[in-house]
């Protein structure tokens, strides 16, 4: 073999060498940004790009690191969940309530067996209190305890509408079943009023339920799940038992989450997460939810600014246009004047009566 002939052989291997290692390359360059795992003896908050709606270059990603999931939180959050509700839950402001009146105290057991099947009327929650004979306090009726009074009610509106005559017909049945069975008179307010009141609450209730969303959408290289969890964590949330959500719990205990974080559930169930491309999450605020002294939405504008800067994506409303801060700051002027309103009502947000009223 010639001189020429070795040296375009060797030519051509070179080149062959520099596509094979030029399309490595590139494929590593385009898969889904990973979660690092390495050792580290806590979480520190990722630190924030200062212009976080410029497609820039950026000098990169800041270093990431290792979240270590609250698995007390978890527990905590789960417990709010799952434990028994004793106390006193019927409240005139938002729910029609008929008294039964008795002869003489009922033992909690044979209140429990009256009771109803379902605790629904219609599409309204439906609740049967007791007066306790030696406490005198109302609460959900419990085995071991007689009691001297009850109270029916059920919700006038919640985010399925205002309770309608037929509901208050199904709500009348139902009191009136449970009377019977302990020995016990029922009193009924009038049925228009009634529904009039309900009509009245949730028109009140619709022009205050805000439900806002931030999107974070990514502007070089998608995520994958297990590195939206990372960096999600590492500005305190926590998972849920819904594939692709992630909850930032409460300060106060009792509580719902004060945000939520979520992305294709398909991707989070995928047989490999981590080979899955991700391009958008949504931050979430149920604001009638969550007490005003959370300060929800300024966590909500902390976070998005955060995972924006650490995960190099930029923050979009649903129609895709970019959210600049002085966007934040005229929502949050005017979130400011609804928790007014809803203070003045005493059906703040957060509150027992507040969380049920927009549920």
């Amino acid at each position: 073999m010639s001189t020429l002939q070795i040296s375009l052989a060797v030519g051509g291997s070179l080149v062959l060498v520099g596509i094979v290692a030029h399309g490595a390359w590139s494929a590593r360059k385009n898969l889904p940004k990973q979660a690092t795992f390495k050792p580290a003896p806590g979480i520190e908050p990722v630190p924030v790009k200062e212009n976080y709606l410029q497609l820039d270059d950026g000098d990169g990603l800041p270093e990431r690191h290792e979240p270590s999931f609250d698995t007390d939180a978890v527990l905590a959050a789960l417990t709010q969940l799952t434990t028994p509700e004793r106390k006193p839950v019927l409240d005139i402001l938002i729910d029609a309530m008929a008294p039964v009146t008795l002869a003489s105290p009922v033992a909690g057991e044979a209140a429990l067996a009256a009771m109803p099947s379902t605790r629904r009327v219609g599409s309204k929650p439906f609740a049967i209190e007791g007066l306790r004979d030696d406490s005198r306090e109302w609460e959900i009726p419990a085995a071991g305890y007689r009691y001297s009074a009850f109270q029916c009610g059920v919700q006038l509106a919640n985010r399925t509408g205002a309770l309608n005559a037929i509901e208050y017909s199904e709500f009348v049945m139902k009191t009136q079943a449970f009377a019977d069975a302990i020995g016990g008179e029922v009193e009924f307010a009038e049925m228009q009023g009634e529904v009039a009141r309900a009509r009245e609450l949730d028109q009140f209730a619709g022009a205050h339920d805000a439900q806002l969303s931030f999107k974070l959408r990514a502007v070089k290289t998608a995520w994958s799940p297990g590195y939206v969890q990372q960096c999600a964590a590492g500005q305190g949330f926590v998972p849920s038992a819904t594939p692709g959500r992630m909850l930032l719990p409460a300060t106060h205990t009792g509580h719902g989450p004060i945000l939520g974080l979520s992305f294709d559930s398909q991707a989070a169930q995928a047989e490999d997460p981590e080979q899955t491309a991700l391009y958008e999450v949504t931050l979430s605020l149920d604001v009638p939810q969550v007490l005003r002294s959370e300060r929800p939405f300024a966590r909500m504008c902390e976070v998005a600014i955060a995972l924006a800067g650490s995960m190099d994506g930029v923050i979009i409303d649903d129609n895709a246009i970019l959210v600049r801060p002085e966007a934040m700051e005229a929502i949050h002027a005017d979130l400011e004047q609804l928790y007014d309103r809803m203070d003045v009502r005493e059906l703040s947000a957060g509150s027992a009566l507040g969380r049920r009223l927009f549920s």
